[in-house]
């Protein structure tokens, strides 16, 4: 069997699993990445997080409307360059991603379950090698 076919199927999965958990709060998967995102990369512009959320421009540009309008995040000029307006995950947004934490560790752990910590590991390695020769 094709890995590209064993691989193609688990985004979708995990993609509903993450819809189901953020639902209640009003969000969905693709906003919940972009906060996490910027959890870990405050300040990025919207082309950046759209690279590093994996979607178009045109669609983070949507996404961030919406955070901003919520209040998990806001934006502001860039003083290196002015015409920049960089994004930034508020006290709202913090505490979102800390209410979601536990259920969506439990996802994950649903999802590597009958792997052991060793397996674990080589997955997340073996996954992280692959994405970096496609990119």
């Amino acid at each position: 069997m094709s890995l590209l076919y064993m691989v193609n199927p688990l985004e979708p999965a995990m993609r509903s699993g993450l819809n189901e958990i953020v639902r209640p709060a009003g969000i969905t998967a693709l906003r919940y990445t972009a906060l996490t995102v910027l959890e870990r990369h405050d300040g990025l512009s919207t082309a950046q997080l759209a690279r590093d959320s994996f979607v178009s421009a045109q669609s983070m540009a949507d996404i961030v409307r919406t955070l901003e309008g919520r209040g998990f995040v806001e934006r502001e000029r860039n003083p290196a360059n002015r015409r920049e307006l960089t994004i930034h995950l508020t006290g709202a947004g913090r505490e979102l991603l800390a209410d979601l934490a536990e259920p969506v560790r439990r996802l994950e752990e649903r999802m590597v379950g009958d792997l052991s910590p060793r397996q674990e590991e080589q997955l997340r390695r073996t996954l992280s090698q692959a994405w970096r020769a496609l990119t």
